[in-house]
């Protein structure tokens, strides 16, 4: 069971987990949890302080934050009682001091500070929840992730060495599951060979769950979140949108690329690789059912699942003679942007030109410069990709027409298919991609009950 930042922003918030956990615990959870929210970015912007000189200033702007962490202490500890946590929350003040001190003096690697910093957010809040659950009745130990998950030096996105660390959970978390006790461990963070703290980058607490899931062999990974799953579109965008009860991994990472922001897949691929499935739930309504993520899942009657879009797309049109016939234009034009390490998104291509969209414009000017060395370049901004996605997509007769026929009125700039069996992607002008989801969404979602979303 991992939760989210939201599900332990405070007092409320820890009731909820609690009551979750103690729901099933039965089922013998292992409990991954993220940094209280505001904490992780708290302790960025301290480091960053620290790193200009001003230390004072550093350490103080973090009082606020320890003191949320006190509060619910207060709220669930008995004062006449032990309170660990009390003599850790202190030993961290300290340790946080010395770090940022040493950021400031840059006495160290600042690569090496920073993610010793920013792991005190899971440090504390794992910590915090075993002992909350300790004082509601449920045998909770708390591991320390640093000890268990081992990854590479690469700072601020390691990579786990998973035999390594599927022994060290193995040997320490399997004993204590056994023994009725409810390990609670932080996500996100790790230890490398040397003993020094790194972290997993984006969606590490994810990730810490589904390694963990993969070295136990878990009946099942539960992402505890803020969202019912993941949903046939944003609901911002249409209120009548409804919760997908199962996606296949490749429909989940297809959903996640293009805007659907509940997974990311390289975070819960360990689990997926075993055979573990995924659920998405929402600790706001413990009750409702989420999404299950697996390995395959079936199709949907009206063969599309889900929905996303991206905004703030650029479209970039390279047309050049030198492509008819020849072979290495691609490559020279793939080059430019590994030089400038900027990803594309959507590409199409004819015998003499390409087009391609960005999300990431940081290196344009460059990028151009360069390409039109190449050829003739066009810049064209303010577009969005819009991604439909699901199972069997693609040998699907008919539908791309029932999908564009529903859109006849709005112009499509560019289409990707069949690259994916469960992805159709399109290019349309920003200001009109609401409407575009809207009149799609209303076409295959309206008339389908919510028990036939998939068969």
């Amino acid at each position: 069971m991992k939760f989210g930042g939201t599900s332990v922003g405070d007092v409320a918030a820890f009731e909820r987990v609690v009551h979750v956990v103690s729901s099933q615990a039965e089922r013998r959870p292992v409990v991954v949890v993220s940094a209280m929210t505001k904490v992780t970015d708290a302790l960025l912007a301290a480091f960053e302080t620290a790193k200009k000189g001003d230390f004072a200033l550093a350490i103080a702007s973090l009082e606020p934050h320890f003191e949320r962490h006190v509060e619910v202490a207060r709220h669930f500890i008995a004062a006449d009682g032990p309170n660990l946590f009390a003599t850790e929350l202190d030993l961290a003040r300290g340790e946080i001091s010395d770090l940022l001190l040493r950021t400031s003096r840059r006495s160290l690697p600042l690569s090496m500070l920073k993610d010793a910093i920013v792991s005190y957010g899971e440090q504390l809040s794992s910590r915090l929840l075993a002992e909350v659950l300790r004082s509601r009745g449920v045998r909770s130990r708390h591991f320390d992730s640093r000890r268990l998950i081992v990854t590479d030096d690469e700072f601020g996105s390691a990579t786990p060495i998973m035999d390594e660390t599927a022994e060290l959970v193995r040997l320490e978390i399997v004993p204590a599951t056994a023994a009725g006790e409810v390990p609670v461990m932080g996500g996100f963070i790790a230890g490398n060979r040397a003993g020094e703290t790194t972290t997993l980058g984006r969606g590490g607490s994810d990730f810490s769950a589904a390694i963990v899931a993969a070295a136990i062999d878990a009946g099942e990974l539960q992402i505890w979140t803020d969202v019912t799953g993941v949903m046939t579109c944003d609901p911002r965008i249409c209120s009548d949108a409804r919760t997908i009860p199962v996606l296949s991994y490749e429909e989940a990472a297809e959903l996640a690329y293009f805007g659907a922001k509940v997974l990311h897949p390289k975070t819960i691929k360990p689990a997926v690789d075993h055979g573990i499935p995924v659920r998405v739930c929402n600790t706001f309504e413990p009750d409702a059912v989420g999404t299950m993520v697996v390995a395959e899942s079936g199709e949907a009657p009206n063969k599309i699942k889900s929905i996303a879009s991206k905004k703030g797309i650029t479209i970039l049109r390279i047309t050049s003679a030198r492509m008819l016939g020849s072979y290495g234009f691609m490559s020279a034009v793939f080059q430019v942007f590994d030089r400038y390490r900027t990803v594309i998104d959507v590409i199409s291509t004819s015998e003499v030109s390409i087009a391609l969209t960005l999300d990431s414009t940081a290196s344009l000017e460059k990028i151009v410069e360069e390409l039109s060395r190449l050829g003739d370049v066009e810049v064209e901004p303010n577009y969005a990709v819009i991604c439909v996605v699901g199972e069997g997509l693609r040998a699907s007769t008919g539908l791309a027409s029932k999908i564009f026929s529903t859109i006849s009125d709005v112009n499509i700039a560019l289409v990707s298919h069949g690259a994916s069996a469960v992805n159709l992607t399109f290019v349309v002008k920003e200001d009109v991609a609401a409407n575009v989801i809207e009149k799609l969404h209303t076409r295959f979602f309206d008339q389908l009950s919510d028990r036939t979303i998939v068969n």
